[in-house]
């Protein structure tokens, strides 16, 4: 199908996508790599008036570490988190989580800020940066705020965004040095979103699990932060009784659709092995 008629505008400053995005109010809207907005656009689920391209914007480009906090454009590719060493030796979940993002060539358009953003369930990277305890630097007319990504997302494709505002950034708490991590995703074929995923930050010490959290991609509305899961791991020696915990905990709060990946009984089933899975190998990273 072909999308509807609308005005593509590509403003090269912030200030000015804001203007844009100011005048015409919710008959426009912001893309980023395009690959949630476009296909629902030529399907006529979407059918802005007017497409404002961030793609022209270098101020929302680009890594960089300033001090304990990592900054990372929104209109970062994937592909640029998998080429940049510096981030990968410093969050390697990160680079984990987008080599199993769709194909390279998606990741070699697709962004951060649209995969955070967009508010997609199946999205890989809301539920990472859930993990990571980051937050997402906003902008609108009214100046910038900050939010975390864990407050976030409200429900499907419904986010703490408000009329005419963009994520500009997102910004990571820097990882101890030593800790583990793993996104374990569970998908019919390359390109595909997760039929159930888990995201695992952890720290040990005397073989005693320091620090959890847990968060889950596609097994509800919105990413899941799992807070009770994670503490449930907190003090042990990640046995059987505490991942079995833990994913009880977790599964009291999936609430995954039917559909071709499987029923709810089966994706809530493959959320517990994920996160299973997820927990054993940020725990073998960890005391490695």
């Amino acid at each position: 199908m072909i999308p509807a008629s609308f005005d593509y505008h590509r403003p090269k400053s912030t200030p000015e996508a804001l203007a844009i995005l100011g005048q015409y109010g919710d008959d426009a809207r912001v893309v980023a790599g395009g690959h949630s907005l476009i296909p629902m656009m030529k399907l006529r689920m979407a059918q802005p008036s007017h497409l404002v391209d961030l793609r022209s914007i270098p101020e929302l480009k680009g890594i960089r570490i300033d001090g304990t906090t990592i900054v990372i454009g929104a209109m970062t590719t994937q592909a640029e988190l998998l080429g940049s060493a510096q981030l990968t030796a410093a969050v390697p979940i990160l680079h984990e989580a987008a080599l199993q993002i769709a194909d390279p060539q998606v990741r070699y358009m697709g962004t951060l800020g649209g995969n955070v953003a967009n508010g997609d369930p199946g999205n890989d990277m809301p539920a990472v940066m859930q993990c990571l305890d980051a937050s997402y630097r906003v902008t609108g007319k009214t100046g910038s705020r900050s939010i975390k990504a864990r407050a976030f997302y409200k429900s499907a494709y419904v986010t703490a965004l408000n009329s005419g505002e963009i994520v500009t950034a997102i910004e990571i708490p820097v990882p101890p040095g030593k800790h583990g991590y793993s996104y374990d995703k569970l998908k019919r074929k390359i390109g595909d979103y997760a039929t159930a995923a888990a995201a695992v930050m952890m720290t040990v010490s005397g073989g005693k699990v320091q620090t959890c959290a847990i968060a889950l991609t596609n097994l509800g509305p919105t990413p899941i932060y799992c807070a009770q899961a994670s503490a449930a791991i907190v003090g042990s020696g990640l046995d059987t009784a505490a991942i079995t915990a833990a994913a009880g905990a977790a599964g009291a709060l999936m609430a995954p659709s039917p559909d071709g990946r499987g029923t709810v009984q089966f994706r809530t089933s493959v959320g517990g092995v994920m996160i299973g899975r997820a927990l054993q190998r940020a725990y073998q990273r960890a005391t490695a």
